[in-house]
């Protein structure tokens, strides 16, 4: 076995679920932080494991065909976009590998029509909504430890999170996942509160004034949101701080739609006070499929704006939705899915345990005169819900798109005893989804699988699996 630190040469072969290469040698199997399929390196050994060797590429000896040029100069740093140096086809390839590997290792099932990867429609620019966090622990890069130059500023940073370190940010100019406005608002935040001399939060101590900064954007009504969460104002540097943000910053800016602010005085990283708004509504508006759909601060709505048109379309197509259907949407949030599908069918009723969401759900159908789509607050994951369920009317279809851990057992017997037509089952989870669908072929054959690339530059992955019954219960 190989010891810590040391240093071997691999050929790379693969990539794995978490989106870390894989590689092969002396009957070893090596996981590889930063390398690519194709890449001669030489890996540092860094933890033994039962099965693998996990390692951090040390020297890239002979670059792979599949390898690009990040844009990001903090690609490999702040991880959030572990793909950036693999070709934009090589991702959609790999995605869909995943996608399959589950469904062939995990759930032993036969696909009948596996698809390849719907790609975005933008590959960078195209998240709308970031959180950005202030820290006094800034991350130093190695190219700034190593610099010759005085380095200002070590105890201010605006950015994000090191993987792995809850203290430590890194200090970010331009992130080009997201809006590309949202890198103008990054400088005059972060420009401001150095002239303020406003300290940022140390969470470790629990002090300090500027906590995170949230930025939202729609593409269909072009709006842009700026949150801003702060300490509870103890002087009169921060004061005046807030008497700019409130009545200066964004004040003649028509880009910037919505401007607010809440204070977070806890040691938890997430905000729960309502913000005050100080320019223009509590919310931005984003058109799905012609459906409007209202965005408050806080709330969950997809990131990917610019590809969930599609995404939507995918799952409602699939479902085969007939004008005489009754459709359940099983953890269906705000409505992002069942509003559309309405349109569709002759009812749809959602359900969903968080009660903004349905609020949310039931606002967004109201204010586009859909009355055909009834929202449900409760857990699907109860032991109760065969009860809740079993009043219902019968589905014709459903839609079911449940969080990373997938379904609870209770549910998965129920919907075999309901025995629906068609079941179009969507996930980030490719893993829990073929397992789920495992237990749903005791009735129902798998016809189809779609993966969806909903945040390129990262292994993350939808898929879209369409299950048909084999023996219809019901008409």
């Amino acid at each position: 076995m190989k010891r810590k630190n040391e240093i071997v040469q691999l050929n790379i072969e693969a990539i794995g679920f978490q989106g870390i290469s894989i590689a092969r040698k002396e009957g070893l199997v090596y996981f590889v932080k930063g390398a690519v399929p194709g890449d001669k390196v030489n890996a540092q050994v860094r933890r033994k494991k039962k099965n693998h060797i996990e390692c951090e590429l040390a020297e890239l000896l002979e670059p792979s065909p599949l390898r690009v040029k990040p844009q990001c100069g903090y690609f490999g740093i702040c991880g959030g976009c572990s793909w950036q140096h693999l070709d934009y086809n090589e991702q959609l390839r790999w995605k869909k590998q995943h996608v399959l590997d589950a469904f062939q290792r995990i759930g032993k099932i036969e696909v009948a029509q596996f698809e390849d990867t719907l790609p975005s429609p933008e590959i960078f620019n195209y998240r709308n909504k970031m959180e950005f966090s202030f820290g006094n622990s800034r991350w130093l890069t190695s190219d700034e430890i190593n610099s010759s130059n005085d380095i200002s500023n070590k105890d201010f940073a605006l950015g994000l999170h090191i993987p792995g370190r809850f203290d430590k940010v890194l200090d970010v100019e331009r992130c080009h996942i997201q809006n590309e406005y949202g890198n103008d608002i990054l400088k005059i935040i972060k420009s401001k509160a150095i002239d303020c001399n406003v300290t940022a939060y140390d969470s470790r101590a629990n002090e300090g004034f500027l906590r995170n900064l949230i930025i939202r954007s729609t593409v269909a009504s072009k709006e842009i949101m700026v949150i801003l969460i702060t300490n509870s104002v103890h002087n009169d540097e921060e004061q005046a701080y807030i008497d700019w943000y409130d009545n200066e910053f964004a004040k003649n800016d028509n880009k910037i739609s919505v401007v607010g602010r809440a204070v977070n005085a806890t040691r938890s990283p997430v905000a729960t006070e309502k913000p005050i708004i100080t320019k223009g509504n509590d919310y931005i508006t984003e058109n799905i499929l012609g459906i409007d759909f209202k965005i408050s601060p806080y709330s969950f709505f997809q990131t990917n704006s610019k590809q969930l048109n599609n995404f939507i379309a995918e799952i409602i197509n699939r479902a085969d939705l007939k004008p005489t259907d009754t459709v359940w949407d099983l953890y269906c949030g705000t409505g992002s899915i069942s509003l559309p599908a309405s349109k569709k069918c002759k009812e749809i009723i959602g359900i969903e345990m968080f009660e903004g969401s349905v609020e949310d759900a039931r606002n967004n159908a109201n204010s586009n005169g859909i009355v055909n789509a009834n929202f449900i607050c409760s857990d699907l994951h109860e032991k109760r819900i065969p009860e809740l369920l079993s009043v219902l009317p019968k589905p014709d279809v459903i839609i079911i798109d449940p969080p990373r851990a997938g379904m609870h057992a209770n549910l998965l017997n129920h919907l075999l005893e309901i025995g629906a037509n068609r079941i179009v089952y969507v996930s980030c989870n490719p893993t829990t989804q073929a397992r789920d669908c495992a237990l749903l072929s005791e009735i129902y054959n798998v016809v189809s699988v779609k993966p969806v690339d909903m945040f390129p530059h990262t292994f993350h992955v939808e898929a879209i699996a369409v299950l048909e019954i084999r023996n219809p219960i019901h008409n």
